[in-house]
This record gives structure tokens, sequence and C-alpha cells, in this order.
């Protein structure tokens, strides 16, 4: 546009001596046209001429002050180069390719953070499915762009529709599944006992139903009686129960939780993970009870077991659950003023682990 406006000044400034007197504006238009090809030879000596953009803007802007029949002689191009010249002016003048961008546009940095997060948190979704969830959530977005926003980051745009995993399956089915496992424990006399737990995924409440040096099928089936009857209605929550293939279990523990509805699930031989809540929180009581306490006998293992029982429930934060312990649903008020507030420490089992609280 500014040289389109530079160029038609400039016709008009040269073309008022034409008005005036033709013949003498004609001359001098041959002369200046012949003191610029000068200058454009005394800059170029050698080689062939090129003529540069203001060359031709001025070329062409003279060739009206110059009769048609003379611009051979006049003109160190032929007419035709110089009416190529003013026609890529006035196409130039006219050509918005240049002012606006060709091909797609591109796809905002908030959008491909929203595709990329979609796909991390939904790993079975593909390029098509994320689409459509996308234009659900108001942003319009062709699914070839998505394909391409996976690719770049290295994700499968179409993943295989398998089975979920087992650690998917847990997540997903958390508040309805139940653990069950034994863990051992050796009195100072060197006598191994055996505990049953439970572990329920969805609030991690742990129950420790029993210890006995002699854990059989009839004894195993008592325990799940003895827990069905504890959990009383929040039994209808439940949907699976997850133990491994010991012979101390049988059918008759197994009826025991299909009366309530239950689908009973054992794991794979000699494959803790997919048991792993209650291989983690058997572990847990190890590292903080079991190794650290001598057990003279069944008695003594279950009154220690019962009060760590109840203070795993009521009192120890738990990761999975925001720090909160599984009896708890909110955590308590904040506490600004520390000076009115003092610290009190509980003990539980003689020191062996302390518990801490506010005064009111």
């Amino acid at each position: 546009m500014i040289v389109s406006l530079l160029f038609k000044v400039a016709r008009r400034l040269l073309s008022v001596p034409s008005v005036l007197l033709r013949s003498e504006a004609a001359k001098d238009a041959e002369l200046l046209v012949l003191r610029h090809e000068n200058a454009v030879l005394r800059r170029q000596l050698a080689g062939q001429v090129r003529y540069e953009p203001a060359d031709r803007f001025w070329f062409a802007a003279l060739s009206g002050l110059v009769d048609r029949r003379r611009w051979r002689e006049v003109f160190p191009v032929t007419p035709g180069t110089l009416l190529a010249w003013h026609r890529r002016l006035i196409a130039r003048q006219w050509d918005y390719s240049a002012r606006r961008r060709t091909g797609r546009p591109p796809t905002r940095a908030a959008v491909k953070s929203l595709v990329l997060r979609l796909a991390q948190e939904n790993p079975r979704w593909g390029h098509r499915r994320i689409q459509g969830e996308l234009a659900r959530l108001g942003h319009r977005i062709a699914a070839s762009t998505v394909w391409q926003i996976l690719h770049d980051a290295g994700i499968d745009p179409a993943p295989r529709r398998t089975g979920p995993t087992w650690k998917e399956f847990l997540t997903a089915q958390a508040q309805g599944i139940i653990a069950a496992d034994f863990l051992h424990l050796d009195t100072v006399l060197g006598n191994r006992l055996y505990a049953l737990a439970f572990l329920e995924h969805g609030t991690r409440r742990l129950h420790i139903t029993g210890v006995t040096a002699h854990p059989t099928q009839a004894w195993t089936t008592q325990q799940a009686r003895n827990l069905a009857t504890d959990l009383g209605h929040r039994m209808e929550s439940l949907r699976f129960l997850i133990r491994d293939r010991d012979g101390k279990y049988g059918q008759a523990f197994d009826a025991v939780f299909r009366a309530d509805d239950l689908r009973v699930i054992t794991s794979a031989p000699q494959a803790p993970r997919m048991n792993a809540h209650c291989e983690r929180v058997i572990g847990t009581i190890r590292r903080e009870l079991l190794d650290h306490i001598l057990i003279t006998g069944e008695s003594h293992a279950r009154q220690i077991l019962t009060t760590y029982e109840d203070h795993y429930n009521r009192h120890r934060p738990h990761q999975a659950r925001d720090q909160l312990p599984p009896e708890a649903r909110q955590h308590p008020a904040a506490i600004h003023d520390l000076d009115t507030h003092r610290v009190l420490r509980t003990r539980i089992l003689g020191g062996l682990i302390n518990e801490y609280r506010h005064t009111a």
C-alpha cells in the first residue's frame, strides 16, 4: 500500500510539467531517465545490470511522461519489461495473500494442555474420543489436530482397547473392594502365630479379626462370619473380596461373602502385587509394631494388634486419603493461635507409638 501510494504521488508530481509544457517535460523526463540509468551503470560497472525495486519504481513512474514510440530509445529495457514492472506493482497493491497467514490456524497452548491432560487421565481414550470430550466442553477442534498433538507428545493417538490393568481395576473399584491376607508373628519363645487381616480399599479401614497358632479352614470361616457381623450394613457397599490361594480359606470362607453378593477374586500364584494394599498394610504393621516388641503369647499378640488397629483407624494419617485417618471424614479446623493451644501427647503401647492432639 505504501509503495503504491508513493508511486501515485510520483506520477502526479511528474505529470504537472507535462500539462504546462508537454515538449519540455518530455525532454526533461528523458534526461532524468538517462541520468538515472547512468547512476545504475556506475553502481555496477561489471557483470549484468540488475535493477533494484527503487530503480523499477522510477522507470515505471517516468514512463508516463515519455512517448511510447520512443521508449525503446530512451529506456534501457524493453517496453514489455517496463509494462510487466507496472503490472506487478499494481498487482501487489491488490494482493492480500501476504497479509494473511496460510494454512490451519495454530492451536492454542491451553487447548494442547487440555488434550494431553485428557490423554494422561484416560489412557484408553483415542484421539476421536478426546475430540468428542473437547466438543462437549466447547472446544471445536479437528480430530486430525488432536491426533497430531498426541503424536508430537509421544502418546499413542489410537491405543488398543484392552482390559484394565490390575492397578486401574483396584483404583476404579476401591469403594467396593475388601482384601484379606494372613500375617505371621513369632513369640519370644519362637512359637509362630497367625493373624487374619482385612483391609477396605475405599477407606483403608483395617480389621484384624483374630490370632491363632493353628489357622484351620473352620477358624478362618468363623473369622469371616465375625467380620460380616461387625461390618453390618457396610457389607452392602462391598462388591469384591481379594485373597490369595492359601488352602486355609476354603469354600466355606468364600460362601460367607458370596451370601452377601460379593465376588471372590483370587490372586495369581506368587503375585503379591495383585493384593498390594493388604501386603503394604502388613508391612506397616511389621515396621511400626512387630519389629519393636516381644510377644509372649496369643493373648498378648491379640491385645497389641487390637490396640494398633484402633490407632490405625482413628488416628494414623494415610496418604491415599489426603493424610486423613480411615475413620475421619474431614480435617480438623486449623489452629492459628498456637500459644493458647497446647499439644498433648498420648502414649500407645507403652510409648512405642505416640498420638498428638491440641488441648480444647
